[in-house]
């Protein structure tokens, strides 16, 4: 060879030796990581062993700016990007609520889930080209297809659209791609054949890889898959010469250098043409079985233990260099050795971290212990007792330290003894630090948070005009899009004819159909669009048509949005904003108001429940000012209802977790929201002929609800309360109840038993009396209010 072939080889053998190095470190990461949930220093385990070189393979490929929407088998991934280390992958491990150990969840996710920051404490985004991007993972088999397709889908409208070329921080030229990794048996799911289809109509740049291991847990492929192949399976999705589709690749999981060749074209392909590709990586093996919690021997025939044994993906991989003549067995011998060392220096530097404040709160705790034993006062044979159990305890949990401290506290009052008052400081203290590493940031804080948003009231000119709500919402919404090139709106009927309200009508047409798009009918992957763009710095308001559908998008609102500020501490964000409609119309599945399962699945959420356009127009400004997700659901019936135009529509905003008195009374309070507010001012009319006067109070919105405590202060006066809505009983109403009479403590003010007033538990009946007698109507007010005032 000549000097520079030379040079070049001898590049490339350093970098095969070290893609090596790497996966053998990986591979006893996993083995590290099986033993420490065995012994029970870690509680499960779930590890990436056997994919060690396809994920290397991948990782070669994977620039800054690009996404990852992955699950949690892809370690090896995560150590060839830099994402990740092996003293971080055990500390996730152990559960250590230390970010700056777990910068990943801060120990509130199992192991392997990982997340990078997407926007700052100042709420402004970070340089997502200029670093590798992963979403945060989660265990929902599939739950990351959605969101991927919205990832991807960024990348087209970065491209494509001129207002887009200057935010060079968020993307280039669209160029990203974005890598979703799924296991072979969560193929069955729904949610990876919609995300497929989506993204070979759309066509995006998602690269999909499938890691098929042959089986899903116990179950074999032949039982999960059709033709006992994911790829032959979607042939017919395929992209041909005058169709849309994607491309399909068939690798195998141990062949290091096929499928470096196939990764190269294949990805190269999605991102220089945004075609979606599919990787299907078959003669995957798992080494160690599914998980910590079983053996995989109790399934697997022997043939098939010993073909995963031969094709083990690091044994083909170490022959494979050898029959190259790329390393001899001495120079492999000295790098498993190395990979060895490395792993446990890993795992003993994380575990040290972790156990180390842990062994200092128990040596605080009995040096209190040891004061309390030495005034002679306290019941010093159980003091003694319960610290020689505590300082015994080699491995003690946060929770062990707080349970002595507690138990010694339960059988001493408050005051016993000075000793006892410091263990009391000492227990209230804990609880305060415990409390924000396990219970916080559910929602912002800051220059994110929705809370933070200045309140700009609405302004009328003496001669503002009275239109319709839907107008109004238009009106709006053409400001809006003027204004804020980020904002995108889609979903079924949203383009074309301007969303079934009319709320869009005529706006595509001056904004574009990229910005104002059409979708299928396909809820979850709408939303899945949603969030991945969400992710990427733009700002999307994705439609569901009708309430009561929201059911077919809910999962990943639920376990991937609502939960990610929680789960990653506060370091990754998704403003997305769902806009839909419902209350009160007429049919079973077109009447809904299921807002106790929103508001108990949503929590993370902001969920708006404006009472006409005008404040919904308010409320989509406070939230765009913000990083937060929410959901606003538009009241169906007050389309057509006439309101002032405010002057400053795009302006304006209406505070969140603000109620507004609507009437003002002092026999009784009455609160409720949306559409059921005119039912009530209807009773009002009545009501008031027969003397009683009632406050009638709009709660704006319910996730946050009512964060000033002001239906409180009304119920002072009127010592009197109910809560109306539409939901089925011990829906919506029972949680207004329960936050005013719990919360706000309500009912240390009342005169009278507090009251709900509900729908029935069954569907809507169809037709106006069908309406009329499944919800809560005006005569049923009037009723619930005499009884309240005559009791």
């Amino acid at each position: 060879m000549n000097m520079q072939s030379q040079l070049s080889f001898e590049e490339f053998r350093r970098e095969v030796l070290n893609d090596y190095r790497l996966a053998c470190i990986s591979r006893e990461v996993s083995l590290l990581g099986r033993r420490e949930v065995l012994t029970g220093k870690a509680k499960f385990g779930i590890f990436g062993d056997g994919k060690e070189v396809a994920q290397i393979a991948m990782s070669k490929y994977f620039k800054p700016g690009d996404f990852r929407s992955g699950y949690y088998r892809d370690q090896t991934w995560a150590f060839a990007t830099g994402v990740a280390n092996v003293e971080q992958f055990f500390s996730q491990l152990y559960a250590d609520p230390d970010l700056e150990n777990d910068p990943f969840s801060a120990g509130r996710q199992m192991n392997s889930h990982f997340a990078t920051p997407n926007i700052d404490a100042d709420g402004n985004w970070l340089p997502l080209t200029a670093q590798k991007n992963t979403a945060a993972d989660m265990a929902p088999t599939a739950g990351q297809m959605p969101r991927a397709l919205g990832l991807a889908f960024a990348s087209k409208l970065f491209r494509e659209v001129p207002e887009l070329e200057g935010l060079t921080h968020l993307s280039h030229q669209g160029n990203e791609v974005c890598f979703a990794t799924i296991g072979d048996a969560s193929t069955s799911e729904g949610h990876f054949w919609e995300t497929v289809n989506a993204a070979g109509v759309l066509q995006v740049p998602l690269c999909i890889f499938v890691w098929d291991d042959g089986y899903g847990i116990s179950v074999p492929r032949k039982l999960q898959t059709t033709k006992g192949s994911i790829s032959a399976a979607l042939e017919g999705f395929r992209k041909g010469e005058e169709t849309n589709g994607l491309e399909i690749y068939n690798v195998k999981g141990w062949d290091y250098a096929g499928l470096c060749e196939a990764f190269e074209e294949g990805i190269r392909k999605a991102r220089e043409t945004h075609v979606p590709v599919l990787f299907h990586v078959e003669e995957i093996t798992q080494p160690q079985g599914h998980s910590t919690s079983g053996s995989h021997e109790r399934y697997k025939s022997k043939d098939r233990l010993a073909w995963e044994k031969e094709f083990d993906c690091n044994t083909k991989m170490r022959h494979w260099l050898v029959d190259n003549v790329l390393a001899d067995e001495g120079s492999l011998q000295e790098i498993e050795a190395e990979a060895k060392v490395l792993a446990h220096e890993g795992r003993k530097r994380a575990w040290e971290k972790y156990i180390a404040p842990i062994r200092n709160q128990v040596q605080e705790l009995a040096g209190i212990c040891r004061q309390i034993i030495e005034e002679g006062r306290a019941d010093v044979e159980f003091v003694q007792q319960t610290i020689q159990e505590l300082t015994a305890n080699r491995e003690p949990l946060r929770r062990d330290v707080l349970k002595s401290a507690a138990h010694i506290l339960f059988r001493h009052p408050r005051d016993f003894s000075p000793a006892i008052n410091e263990l009391q400081l000492f227990y209230d203290n804990q609880l305060i630090t415990e409390k924000e590493n396990y219970n916080t940031l559910l929602y912002a804080t800051g220059a994110n948070s929705a809370l933070n948003v200045p309140e700009v009231p609405a302004q009328y000119t003496d001669d503002a005009p009275v239109i319709n709500g839907y107008e109004v919402l238009n009106k709006y919404f053409d400001q809006l899009f003027h204004n804020n090139p980020l904002v995108f709106a889609f979903g079924e009927d949203v383009g074309k004819i301007g969303d079934v309200n009319q709320g869009f009508a005529g706006l595509q047409a001056i904004h574009g159909k990229t910005r104002i798009a059409d979708t299928g009918i396909r809820e979850l992957t709408i939303m899945g669009q949603g969030i991945g763009m969400a992710l990427r710095g733009l700002r999307p308001i994705a439609e569901i048509q009708y309430l009561d559908y929201l059911l077919y998008g809910l999962q990943p609102l639920s376990d991937d949005v609502a939960s990610l500020q929680y789960r990653t501490r506060g370091t990754q964000f998704c403003p997305i904003i769902v806009r839909t409609r419902g209350h009160r119309l007429e049919g079973i599945w077109h009447s809904g108001s299921p807002m106790g399962m929103i508001i108990n699945s949503l929590r993370g959420f902001y969920v708006c429940v404006p009472r006409n356009m005008v404040q919904a127009a308010g409320m989509y400004n406070t939230l765009l000012s913000a990083h937060e997700p929410a959901i606003v659901i538009e009241s169906l019936n007050g389309y057509r209802l006439k309101e002032k135009m405010p002057v400053n529509i795009g302006e304006f905003t209406v505070p969140m977790g603000v109620p507004e008195i609507l009437h003002e009374g002092t026999d009784i309070t009455i609160v409720s929201y949306g559409s059921t507010l005119r039912v009530i001012e209807e009773a009002l009319q009545t009501l008031a002929g027969l003397g009683v006067s009632c406050e009638l109070i709009d709660v704006q919105t319910l996730l946050p609800f009512d964060t000033g405590h002001s239906i409180l202060e009304s119920l002072k006066k009127t010592n009197r309360i109910l809560f109306v809505d539409e939901d089925v009983p011990g829906g919506g109403s029972a949680y207004m109840f329960q936050q005013v009479m719990e919360q706000q403590g309500g009912y240390r003010w009342l005169d009278v038993a507090p009251r709900t007033l509900s729908a029935q538990a069954h569907r809507p009946a169809y037709g106006s009396d069908g309406d009329y007698f499944s919800k809560p109507n005006a005569e049923d007010v009037v009723k619930v209010v005499m009884d309240m005032i005559r009791e």
